[in-house]
């Protein structure tokens, strides 16, 4: 896969003319996963579409860095763009008819000519794909008999095809249950660790970012509220003024991971009468 980075200074970004997000500043560096992180509203889909040039800049910067070399996202044309970033939308079809291979060749797009039959660089990129997302199994079957977890793993596999050194995706794990969660998350570290691959995502959950990422931004009404590893933001009195309720945060003994407690009223009176 190609080594990228993706860097975005002082993004204002809008809808119709209202400003929803104010000064904000992102690296996705490679061989890291960096977290968009904040309550509802709080900007974090509308940043990570902007990277992905889904979403019209207001004013700011995203330059994508390769081979030492910086380049304006705007100033690439969409095939240039598309061989070095890719996002995982929360919004994909659902096609019929078609099988999972078929499905995860469409990745290849930014790399083919028109109505070109594929290579056999194409064909190894679908094979690696698939085999990273572990749909290798489910390779032949029609994409309408899977499950939703399943299909989320196809949609990235599709991603992974595309052979690029950014990959962004909002909230992978939503809709997923636990088993499904837990190998989403697997495979992001796996990306960033062992392919160099520059991670960029979305996520709701305070536990899962803590699981996975190195680096957090935490935004709140449009602003970066903190920036920095879990350890770093993750505080109570950040969170609690973030979220607009009470906040516990520790380490874990057994993970050294953060854990993060939201105190609402049970909690509450459970702490209260022991």
């Amino acid at each position: 896969m190609n080594s990228a980075a993706l860097t975005a200074t002082d993004l204002t970004l809008g809808y119709d003319r209202t400003p929803v997000v104010h000064d904000v500043s992102v690296s996705i560096t490679p061989g890291a996963v960096t977290a968009l992180l904040g309550p509802n509203g709080s900007g974090k889909s509308t940043v990570l579409r902007s990277l992905a040039r889904l979403h019209p800049i207001a004013s700011g910067d995203v330059v994508v860095s390769t081979d030492g070399a910086q380049t304006a996202s705007s100033a690439l044309s969409a095939k240039e763009f598309a061989r070095n970033v890719t996002l995982l939308s929360q919004s994909r079809p659902h096609p019929s008819g078609v099988s999972v291979r078929e499905i995860v060749a469409y990745g290849r797009h930014p790399h083919r000519r028109r109505f070109a039959a594929l290579t056999d660089a194409d064909r190894t990129a679908i094979t690696r794909a698939l085999e990273l997302t572990g749909t290798d199994r489910m390779a032949d079957r029609p994409v309408d008999q899977l499950s939703g977890g399943e299909l989320q793993r196809v949609w990235l596999a599709t991603c992974l095809a595309q052979d690029t050194g950014v990959l962004l995706l909002d909230e992978p794990t939503n809709h997923l249950d636990l088993r499904y969660q837990a190998e989403i998350l697997d495979l992001m570290r796996e990306l960033a660790d062992d392919h160099g691959i520059a991670v960029g995502v979305v996520l709701h959950d305070l536990g899962h970012a803590a699981a996975v990422a190195d680096h957090v931004v935490l935004l709140d009404r449009g602003r970066i509220r903190s920036v920095g590893t879990c350890e770093d933001v993750f505080t109570a009195d950040v969170l609690s003024e973030v979220y607009g309720l009470p906040m516990t945060t520790r380490i874990d003994e057994d993970t050294g991971l953060v854990r993060v407690e939201a105190l609402h009223r049970r909690t509450r009176r459970a702490a209260a009468s022991s």
